[in-house]
């Protein structure tokens, strides 16, 4: 029988905080039927061994190398067979009844094609996860710092979605990916993720095109969810930092054309220039960045 959903999620690493997301989603008691696929990259300390041991009905997918993140994600959807496709962060874990929310808010509401819960930190505060679509002003408020000036701006915290209390269901322009309830026939109709983003913005890219195509994301705080944020990319903030740097561009580059993804460019170098004294690894990424052009960004150099 096709379940209602099938849960993706990608790991690189981090095989015990598989565990713990996989134990999270077994907490519903009446969950809607499901398919659990696994994507492993095959570093240090992934699920593979203990998946093939503990739990033959999760599907393990293991592409033998890090494709990226939303290409690994791919191939987990490549498999799946959902009506639904849950993309969940393996660093991030569902409330009880989470999952049965969120299909039933995809259930009554037509117009919304993906829909995410309320984050929390593992403290337990809200962790804001209702974005704008970048535009290189938005990118300059994060950057430059200039959001701090008025936290509650809408203009200058459009980025994160500046007043917004999190505390009521409604359209936003996209979630961060942790946990997010797609329907399968769009996504797949739109070929998944966008395999140029390695890491960072493959989620803002996806919902950009579903939304192009007039499918909605919703935020609803019906559901709820913690993550923990950075779990598995925390061990190597330099690398993952620079393909941060790398997605702003090509995504400004896709969406805005060659002059925003330059525009962002100088952006960004400013912004690192501003945090340069405080940190090596920012000293790291300037450097990074200063000797790479646009070209050189889109092209993974």
């Amino acid at each position: 029988m096709r379940p209602d959903v099938s849960v993706v999620i990608v790991a690189h690493g981090g095989g015990d905080l598989v565990r713990r997301a996989l134990r999270a989603l077994e907490r519903d008691p009446s969950p809607p039927t499901r398919e659990i696929i696994v994507v492993d990259s095959g570093a240090p300390g992934g699920p593979a061994d203990w998946l093939r041991r503990e739990r033959p009905d999760v599907q393990l997918v293991e592409p033998g190398m890090n494709l990226g993140f939303g290409a690994a994600n791919n191939r987990g959807i490549a498999r799946s067979s959902g009506r639904y496709v849950l993309l969940l962060n393996p660093d991030a874990f569902v409330d009880e009844g989470c999952l049965g929310e969120l299909v039933r808010f995809l259930e009554s509401h037509p117009g919304a094609v993906a829909v995410g819960p309320r984050l929390r930190f593992g403290d337990g505060r809200l962790q804001r996860s209702c974005r704008g679509f970048p535009t290189v002003f938005r990118v300059a408020t994060e950057y430059l710092g200039l959001r701090v000036l008025r936290r509650r701006s809408p203009r200058l915290n459009g980025f994160y979605c500046g007043g917004f209390e999190h505390d009521r269901a409604r359209p936003v322009e996209w979630l961060t990916g942790a946990c997010l309830l797609v329907r399968g026939v769009p996504l797949r109709a739109a070929g998944g993720f966008d395999e140029d983003f390695f890491l960072y913005s493959e989620e803002v890219d996806l919902l950009r095109r579903l939304a192009d195509e007039g499918g909605e994301t919703w935020f609803d705080p019906a559901a709820g969810a913690v993550h923990l944020w950075g779990g598995v990319t925390s061990n190597a903030p330099g690398p993952a930092f620079r393909e941060q740097l790398r997605s702003h561009v090509r995504y400004l580059h896709k969406h805005s054309g060659p002059l925003a993804a330059r525009s962002v460019r100088l952006v960004l170098l400013a912004g690192l220039v501003l945090r340069a004294p405080r940190d090596a690894g920012y000293r790291e990424a300037l450097r990074w960045l200063a000797a790479r052009d646009v070209d050189a960004l889109l092209a993974g150099e």
